[in-house]
């Protein structure tokens, strides 16, 4: 059977996305179509595949997010900006878009466009903070908070050390049940941070909103700096800041490619 996507990536964080109205019935379970759809060597690719639903009644569109690992996660922040620009790409949404994820509806704003090339004001929430000092791992001390999904903020002076391996080990620490994000921070200055990250169901990510809000909220939190935030991640900077508790992020989404997936059930 033919699955229908658009490939689109928020600062190199890359999902493929599909209208729920568009996949076959006979499809089955979306966790075996996401390992297959995301998989770099068998399938288009991605780091997570996103079903998106149009809104009704003037209500807000939907998404349900698929790690590339076959799990499902509440939200992701580049996910939810590449929707917003296949929204807006489609005419089925204007310049604010509302759209309902597993940890609430979001609201975003396009600031900008160039072609296929979008960036968004994203209100990624509040940040709700459960652990300033933990020490999960020694020598390093980590906030354990939640900007809609879970997160684990480590500090550290550099990235000279196995981040990726410690980011699979601090993923499935016993404190954490149904898994966390992790991501690794460097304080630059009072405005800037150096951030690596570790996805729950993807593994290391060239970018992350969600992490790079966590990793915001745990610097602030902690006094190490102050709004506004820019996050520098491999793949370019993100820019975030605080209003009313709420923390917004401002970053890219761009649309890439179109195609078909043929998925055979029971292959996967």
């Amino acid at each position: 059977m033919q699955i229908p996507f658009t490939k689109a990536h928020g600062a190199r964080n890359d999902f493929l996305l599909t209208w729920r109205e568009h996949l076959p019935m006979q499809a089955g379970d979306p966790a075996n179509i996401a390992r297959a759809i995301c998989d770099r060597h068998s399938g288009p690719g991605a780091d997570g595949w996103i079903l998106i639903d149009d809104s009704n009644n003037g209500g807000p569109a939907s998404i349900e997010l698929w790690n590339s690992d076959g799990s499902r996660s509440e939200i992701s922040g580049n996910g939810t900006r590449c929707a917003a620009a296949l929204l807006v790409r489609s005419g089925k949404s204007a310049d604010d878009v509302r759209i309902a994820t597993g940890a609430g509806v979001k609201s975003l704003r396009l600031l900008h466009r160039h072609g296929l090339c979008y960036s968004f004001e994203m209100n990624m929430g509040p940040a709700v903070i459960e652990d300033l000092h933990a020490t999960l791992i020694p020598g390093h001390e980590c906030v354990i908070l939640n900007v809609g999904n879970p997160q684990c903020a480590v500090f550290t002076d550099g990235f000279e050390f196995e981040w990726r391996t410690l980011g699979a080990e601090l993923e499935r620490h016993p404190l954490f049940p149904h898994r966390t994000n992790v991501s690794f921070i460097r304080v630059v200055d009072d405005h800037t941070l150096d951030v690596r990250f570790f996805e729950r169901g993807a593994g290391e990510t060239m970018s992350s909103g969600t992490g790079s809000t966590g990793a915001a909220a745990a610097a602030l939190a902690r006094g190490l700096v102050h709004s506004p935030v820019c996050v520098l991640t491999p793949a370019g900077p993100l820019e975030l800041r605080v209003e009313n508790d709420d923390i917004h992020l401002v970053g890219p989404a761009e649309i890439v490619a179109e195609g078909q997936f043929y998925y055979e059930r029971g292959l996967d």
